[in-house]
C-alpha cells in the first residue's frame, strides 16, 4: 500500500480506503461482526490506514463495530477515521438531521460515543441539505477542530458551487479548509469530471471516491436480462428503491461492463481490479473507498494497485464510458475553445512551473497529491 497526502494537508492516507457501510447486517446485505472484523484485520495487514463510516450506516452499528475493532487492536493512532453527519434517525424531529450547527454538534457527540474515541480524524458533511448556509457549516466545523474533537473537515455529495463557496470562505476567514470532497465516481458515473476535478485542483482539496464499482455492477456479478439485469446482491435488491445511486441497469452501462470484461481478460485481471485501477488513477483522486461483505472480495480489491493499464486498453475504457456533454460544458470543448484562442494551442502550465518540489516524492511510499 502507498499513500497520498489528502488535499492540501499533511495527512497521509492509503490510496484505498475501507468502507464500512457493510459493517452490520441490519439492512439485509451487510457482514456480521465476525466477518466485518476479518475484513478490518485484512485491510490493516495490507497496509491500509483510512476507514470510512457514517452515523447512519447500519443504524449506528457500523460506528460501534469499528470502534470496538480499533480499541481491541490498539490501532487508534495508526487508523484514520472518517465519519459523517446529515441524515435523520428521529422521524418527526427536523433538527435531528441536516447540516445546521445544532445538528452537527448533536451528531458529533453521538459519533464520538459510538466510536469510543475522543476525536474524529475527518468529520464530513454527508449530503447537502439545501438549507444551511455554507458559513454556518464551515464555522461550526472549524469550532470542532479548535475544540480538539475533530482534526480535519470534509464535504460529500454537495453541488460544486456550494463546495467552492465553503472552501473560499474557509480560506478567506482562516477557518479549517475542506480536506477532501467525497463523491461517486466510476466508469459508469463520470459526471464529476465536468466540475469537481478542476475544483479540487484549483481550490486545494482532493477527491475521495465512493462506489467505484457502481454497487457491484463493475465486478461482473450482474448480467443484462429482460428485467433490466440479473444477479444477486445489493444492487439487485435496491434497483427499484427510488435511489438514483442504484439505478445502474441501463443499455450504456451494459456496454461499459462488456468492454471492461474484455479489457480484464486481456490483462488477466478481475473486472473489479481493472475498474478500481482506472478510477484510482484519475486526476485529483486522493483515495478510493472499497467495500466488501466477503473476505475474497476485499482481497481481490486490494490487488487493484499492483499493475498498470496499458494506454490502448485504457483508451477503450475511456471511450465507452465517456459521459454525454451537455450545456454549458459543450462550450468548453476543444472545438469551441479553438474559436476563442484563434486556433492556437493554449494549455495549462506544468506543476514544475510553479514549484519543482511538487512533482517529487515526499517520503518513502508517500506521494504529494
Amino acid at each position: 500500500m502507498n499513500y497520498y497526502t489528502l488535499g492540501k494537508t499533511g495527512l497521509k492516507v492509503s490510496r484505498l480506503a475501507l468502507g464500512t457501510m457493510t459493517f452490520g447486517d441490519d439492512w439485509g446485505w451487510g457482514a456480521d461482526e465476525a466477518n466485518a472484523h476479518q475484513l478490518f484485520e485484512t485491510y490493516l495487514e495490507a497496509g491500509g490506514n483510512f476507514i470510512d463510516t457514517a452515523d447512519l450506516y447500519t443504524n449506528g452499528n457500523s460506528e460501534k463495530m469499528l470502534g470496538r475493532f480499533i480499541k481491541d487492536s490498539g490501532t487508534r493512532d495508526r487508523v484514520i477515521i472518517s465519519t459523517k453527519f446529515s441524515y435523520n434517525a428521529e422521524p418527526g424531529n427536523p433538527n435531528a438531521g441536516g447540516n445546521s450547527r445544532k445538528n452537527i454538534l448533536r451528531a458529533v457527540e453521538g459519533s464520538l460515543q459510538r466510536l469510543g474515541t475522543d476525536y474524529i480524524d475527518i468529520y464530513m458533511l454527508h449530503t447537502w441539505d439545501q438549507v444551511t448556509p455554507a458559513e454556518e457549516v464551515m464555522r461550526t466545523l472549524d469550532d470542532l477542530v479548535r475544540s480538539g474533537k475533530v482534526r480535519y473537515v470534509a464535504l460529500s455529495d454537495a453541488p460544486a458551487w456550494y463546495v467552492a463557496q465553503a472552501q473560499t470562505l474557509a480560506q478567506e476567514r482562516h477557518w479549517e479548509p475542506v480536506s477532501t470532497v467525497q463523491l461517486e465516481y466510476s466508469l459508469v458515473e463520470r459526471n464529476i469530471e465536468f466540475e469537481y476535478t478542476a475544483l479540487a485542483k484549483h481550490l486545494n482539496t482532493g477527491v475521495m471516491v465512493w462506489s467505484p464499482l457502481a454497487s457491484g455492477l463493475l465486478s461482473g456479478k450482474y448480467k443484462p436480462s429482460e428485467q433490466g439485469g440479473e444477479g444477486a446482491g445489493r444492487l439487485a435488491m435496491l434497483a427499484d428503491s427510488g435511489n438514483p445511486a442504484f439505478n445502474k441497469f441501463t443499455e450504456k452501462n451494459w456496454a461499459i461492463v462488456a468492454e471492461l470484461e474484455s479489457v480484464a481478460q486481456a490483462l488477466s485481471r478481475s473486472m473489479a481490479q481493472v475498474a478500481l485501477n482506472w478510477v484510482v488513477n484519475r486526476p485529483s483522486v486522493a483515495s478510493v473507498i472499497i467495500g466488501a461483505t466477503k473476505l475474497h472480495q476485499l482481497q481481490d480489491n486490494l490487488g487493484a494497485l499492483d499493475f498498470e493499464i496499458p494506454v490502448e486498453l485504457k483508451q477503450r475504457l475511456d471511450v465507452v464510458s465517456h459521459p454525454e456533454t451537455r450545456f454549458p460544458y459543450t462550450f468548453f470543448e476543444d472545438s469551441l475553445q479553438g474559436m476563442i484562442n484563434g486556433g492556437a494551442t493554449v494549455g495549462d502550465k506544468p506543476l514544475s512551473y510553479y514549484s519543482p518540489t511538487l512533482v517529487q516524492g515526499s517520503g518513502a511510499g508517500v506521494t504529494a497529491s
